[in-house]
């Protein structure tokens, strides 16, 4: 059997997928990505994405290519007798979401795009940055050892080859064989119904005019779900597992409309499982789980689901790169799990604490607060090894205004100027690491400890290579001092901080990069060696 070989192979073209192949390739990471299917589903499913999905996007180059939302949208529910019928009260995903005048926490907006017309994009820059997407090619096994993955692959036409990968990513979807091969179990809600939906397209956009997007539809004899695509397709989800032909299809959808005057196209049905289980762990060996694969959560105005999958992927593409590349020991893949999964346990709770599915929680969010969007989106807390200082007592999410640059969070977005360029600082993080600081001592530390970790620091300097709009406010939001420093890692999160400037600044960075990036090469200063691996930790 004839053998390829790869970095990464992806296993799973849908958004989470391609979001790998996408993020891993911009990081000059040699990947392949196979899905048996020979393009996107005829269902678009999940349409909203976050702005902070979009600032992923934004990074690698695709901020033009996805339509964004205008800055103040919000995804609203109404419950109602039909569209054209009575209209009853609307029902808030977070009630009295807080937030400071002038506070804004994001250089993007949220978009609104079928995943049907998002998977292109996201393909198509998949492959102008190296990619190598391979459709209607199935997994039938694979087996894996100390140096790496052997995948045994199908294309359509039946010929059988193997690739052998040194990592594989199972974005395969919420049944995952990979996932079931592996023996991982998975805990939480659990099943919650199996339900039907068909997509339809006719001529709503009247019903559109008030900002509402979102219809429970509540009358005698239909109870169910209607909302629309924006681009003239809707979807009607039926709270039940019954197949219906084309007559009583096109009757129910004629009811939630209210009227059985306009033209009504169906265009598929679909069926499919709700439900909200978290695997057990997200990595085995050489084999990490995102999407679905990790995570199955219903859909929900937070776009808990296909969102939460596409920063798994980022979360993971930077690790991936930097062992790959030598920086990094594999111990920087233990962090994806100890990272993505509490997220994942997070916005499972806030999931059913919730009105949507408050329901139909079963006990699961009792005692859970809900918290702001903004927390949720913008302000959740990572807690691993690639994370100094992120102490047992903080909480799992705050809204950014209440972090103030601690380790462990997101990096916060300020305004700017590079020359006489106006920048978001998040248009500074995000392709390798960085060290924003003041005083020119931190600049030279950073070239020498990056030198001797064999590690690329780029540091820039507060005042000199990058100008603040308001210094005081970008000191409050990083939390420094006028000798401080902040350590951004390569998905723009805060590694590690100096709140002031320590006495020995070089010792100080040397022995904090060295931790956080699980770096190969140890750190010295002045005759003395600094291990930046445990020992008896370190995995070959």
């Amino acid at each position: 059997m004839k053998e390829d070989s790869t970095a990464v192979l992806v296993v799973g073209g849908g958004l989470v997928g391609l979001s790998a192949a996408m993020f891993l390739s911009w990081r000059g990471v040699p990947t392949v990505l196979v899905e048996r299917h020979p393009g996107s589903s005829p269902h678009p499913r999940a349409i909203g994405y976050t702005p902070r999905t979009m600032e992923l996007f934004r990074a690698v180059g695709l901020g033009a290519r996805v339509p964004q939302a205008p800055a103040d949208f919000r995804l609203r529910r109404s419950r109602v007798e039909s569209l054209a019928g009575k209209w009853f009260e609307e029902t808030p995903w977070t009630p009295e979401e807080r937030r400071g005048p002038g506070l804004e926490y994001s250089p993007c907006a949220g978009a609104a795009l079928s995943q049907d017309r998002l998977e292109p994009i996201l393909r198509e820059k998949a492959i102008s940055l190296g990619a190598d997407i391979r459709l209607e090619t199935e997994l039938l096994g694979f087996e894996q050892d100390a140096d790496g993955v052997v995948a045994s692959l199908r294309t359509r036409d039946g010929r059988e080859y193997a690739m052998r990968a040194s990592y594989l990513v199972a974005a395969d979807g919420h049944r995952s064989p990979i996932r079931e091969a592996l023996g991982i179990g998975r805990t939480g809600r659990g099943h919650i119904r199996t339900v039907r939906s068909v997509l339809f397209r006719a001529p709503l956009e009247e019903y559109l005019r008030a900002g509402i997007t979102q219809f429970n539809i509540d009358q005698p004899g239909l109870q169910a779900f209607l909302t629309t695509y924006g681009d003239g397709r809707w979807v009607l989800i039926f709270s039940d597992d019954e197949e219906r032909d084309e007559g009583t299809l096109r009757a129910l959808v004629s009811k939630a409309i209210g009227r059985t005057d306009l033209e009504v196209e169906l265009i598929t049905t679909g069926r499919w499982e709700m439900s909200a289980l978290i695997a057990d762990r997200f990595a085995s060996g050489r084999v990490f789980l995102a999407g679905d694969a990790a995570h199955t959560l219903p859909p929900a105005r937070g776009g808990y689901g296909a969102n939460t999958g596409i920063d798994d992927a980022h979360n993971l593409a930077w690790k991936l790169s930097a062992v790959l590349s030598g920086a990094s020991t594999p111990l920087l893949l233990d962090t994806y799990d100890a990272e993505r999964r509490p997220i994942a346990w997070l916005r499972h709770g806030q999931l059913f604490a919730r009105s949507d599915y408050a329901a139909v929680a079963a006990g699961t969010a009792r005692d859970v607060p809900i918290l702001d969007d903004s927390a949720v989106e913008f302000g959740q807390l990572y807690r691993s090894a690639a994370v100094l200082d992120a102490g047992d007592g903080l909480p799992p999410a705050r809204r950014p205004e209440q972090w103030a640059g601690q380790p462990g969070t997101r990096a916060p977005h300020l305004w700017m100027f590079q020359g006489d360029e106006r920048v978001s600082t998040l248009d500074l993080f995000q392709r390798t690491w960085v060290l924003l600081a003041e005083d020119e001592r931190w600049c030279s530390a950073a070239a020498r400890v990056g030198e001797q970790l064999g590690i690329e620091v780029r540091c820039l300097r507060i005042g000199v290579d990058v100008r603040p709009s308001d210094e005081e406010a970008f000191r409050t939001a990083f939390g420094l001092g006028t000798g401080g420093a902040s350590l951004i890692r390569p998905d723009g999160y805060v590694a590690w901080r100096a709140i002031e400037l320590p006495e020995e600044p070089l010792r100080s960075l040397g022995e904090a990069l060295g931790r956080v990036s699980c770096a190969t090469r140890g750190f010295w200063t002045a005759g003395e060696r600094y291990s930046t691996v445990p020992r008896a930790e370190a995995r070959q």
